[in-house]
C-alpha cells in the first residue's frame, strides 16, 4: 500500500470540500483498520465527512475499501438461493425472528449477521439470547451447518467481516458523526456485501423511534444502499417503513421473542404479521425463488415455526425453557376517555431501555424480562382508567425514571378525531 499520503492532508482535503481520490480512500482505510492512523486523526476525517459529504463515487469505494479490510463469506455449496433482510431498527421492531425462519420454510437460504442493541432500538441478537442456551457467537463453519441442516441462521458477525466497520462503528458513536448518510450506507452495506448473500431487501424505518426519523432522508439512505448493493452484483431493493408507533404490542427482548412464538404459531399482532408477509415475498422475489409454499400459509400451518424450533435448537438453546419475566411491573393507565390518537415511538422505546432492555454503551448487561407490554394501539377506544402500557423490569427503583420518559407518549382525543399515523409502507426502491 502507497505511503504517499498522509493523514493529515486527506482531513485537511476533506475538510475544503474536495473529493477524494479512490487511492486517498484506500489508503485511509487499510492504514486505519492497521492501526496506522490514530483515533483523533479519523475523527476528524469523520466529522469533515459528516458535514461535507461524500459523491456517490467516494461512498462506493469507501464501501470497497471496508469490505477488502477482511473476508468474504461464499454460500455457492448451498443448494438454494441466498437472500437476507436488514432493517435499521426500531422500537419492538421483531420481524427478524419470525421472518428467517419462515422465507427458510418457503425455500430460501437466509444467512442473517445481527448485531445487538444501544441505546433505545433493541438488538435482535440480545433478543434471542433471552432464550435459555442459546448462542449467537459461532464459527463460519458452524454456521454454514446450521444454514445446511435449517436454511437459515441468525447470528453474530465474525471479527474478520469488514473490521474496519467494527473499528470505525465504534468511534462514529462517540464522536457525533452517526447521522451521515455515506458513513450509514457505506457501514451496513459492507457488511451485508461481506456476507456473500445473493439477494438483500432493506427495511429503513422512518418516523420518531427510527434512527432517520424526516422520511426524506430516510428514502435518500435506501437509495444510497439499494445503489452500492446492486453496484456489488447483489439483488437489493428497499422498503422505507413507519416507525413513529412501535410495531407490535412488546418492546424489551424475552417480551419480544414470545410475541414472535405467536406469529409464528399463526397468530401475533397484525402489524408485525403484514410486515413480515410483505418482506418475506420481497425476499423471495429478489432472490427468484419460485416458494414451495405461500408465506402466509408457511405461518399458519406450523412449517416456519418447525425451522424456528430447529434453528434454535441448532445453536444451543432450549426451546421448551420458560423465557425470563421481570420480578416486577406497573402499569399506565388512561386518564380520559376517548380515542387513542397517537403513541410515540421514541418515548416507549427510551422508556424500555430505562426499565433494562437496552444498553448504554457496548458492553453492558442488560434485563433479558425488562421491557414494556402495549395493550392499545391508536385508533382504538378507551375508557378512563384502561390500561395502556404495562411495564416490566427486575429493578423497581428504575419506574420512576421509565414513567418520566412516558411523558406526553400517548394522547386520547375525541372519538371522532383523526388519527395522524404514518402508512406501514411508506416507499419501494428497487433501482
Amino acid at each position: 500500500m502507497s505511503t504517499k499520503f498522509t493523514a493529515v492532508e486527506i482531513i485537511s482535503a476533506k475538510r475544503d470540500k474536495q473529493e477524494l481520490s479512490d487511492e486517498q480512500i484506500d489508503w485511509t482505510i487499510d492504514s486505519y483498520t492497521k492501526g496506522l492512523i490514530a483515533d483523533e486523526q479519523m475523527s476528524a476525517l469523520l466529522m469533515a465527512i459528516l458535514l461535507n459529504g461524500m459523491n456517490d463515487r467516494e461512498t462506493f469505494r469507501w464501501t470497497d475499501a471496508m469490505i477488502a479490510s477482511g473476508e468474504k463469506m461464499n454460500w455457492s455449496i448451498l443448494d438454494r438461493p441466498t437472500v437476507d433482510k436488514h432493517s435499521t431498527g426500531g422500537v419492538g421492531d421483531k420481524i427478524t425472528l419470525p421472518l428467517a425462519p419462515l422465507v427458510s420454510a418457503c425455500g430460501g437460504a437466509v444467512p442473517q449477521l445481527s448485531g445487538r442493541g444501544l441505546g433505545h432500538t433493541g438488538g435482535t441478537l440480545d433478543k434471542l439470547e433471552s432464550i435459555s442456551g442459546w448462542n449467537a457467537n459461532i464459527t463460519n463453519q458452524q454456521m454454514l451447518k446450521v444454514i445446511q441442516e435449517c436454511g437459515a441462521v441468525i447470528c453474530a458477525a465474525g471479527s474478520g467481516l469488514a473490521p474496519a466497520d467494527k473499528k470505525l462503528y465504534a468511534l462514529r458513536d462517540v464522536t457525533g458523526t452517526v447521522e451521515s448518510i455515506p458513513l450509514i450506507a457505506s457501514s451496513i452495506m459492507s457488511k451485508k456485501i461481506a456476507e456473500g448473500t445473493g439477494a438483500l431487501v432493506l427495511d429503513v424505518k422512518t418516523g420518531s423511534g427510527a434512527f432517520m426519523s424526516d422520511p426524506k432522508k430516510a428514502s435518500l439512505l435506501a437509495k444510497t444502499m439499494v445503489d452500492l448493493g446492486n453496484r456489488a452484483g447483489v439483488v437489493t431493493r428497499a422498503l422505507v417503513t413507519a416507525m413513529d408507533v412501535p410495531l407490535g404490542l412488546t418492546v424489551g427482548n424475552s417480551l419480544e421473542v414470545r410475541e414472535t412464538l405467536e406469529v409464528l404459531a399463526g397468530g401475533g399482532p397484525s402489524d408485525v404479521v403484514e410486515l413480515t408477509l410483505i418482506l418475506a415475498n420481497e425476499m423471495l422475489t429478489a432472490a427468484k425463488i419460485k416458494p414451495k409454499m405461500d408465506p402466509a400459509t408457511a405461518l399458519k400451518n406450523g412449517a416456519a415455526m418447525d425451522v424456528w424450533r430447529k434453528m434454535i435448537k441448532a445453536q444451543g438453546g432450549n426451546n421448551d425453557a420458560p423465557l425470563p419475566v421481570a420480578k416486577d411491573k406497573i402499569e399506565v393507565k388512561a386518564d380520559s376517555t376517548g380515542k387513542l390518537l397517537s403513541l410515540d415511538a421514541l418515548k416507549v422505546g427510551v422508556s424500555a431501555w430505562r426499565l433494562g432492555a437496552g444498553r448504554q454503551k457496548q458492553g453492558d448487561l442488560l434485563q433479558h424480562g425488562a421491557g414494556i407490554e402495549i395493550h392499545v394501539k391508536p385508533g382504538a377506544n378507551v375508557k378512563v382508567g384502561q390500561t395502556i402500557l404495562t411495564l416490566h423490569t427486575d429493578d423497581s427503583s428504575r419506574f420512576d425514571r421509565a414513567k418520566e420518559a412516558l411523558t406526553g407518549a400517548f394522547t386520547i382525543g375525541t372519538e371522532d378525531s383523526e388519527v395522524n399515523q404514518l402508512p406501514l409502507i411508506l416507499e419501494r426502491i428497487e433501482a
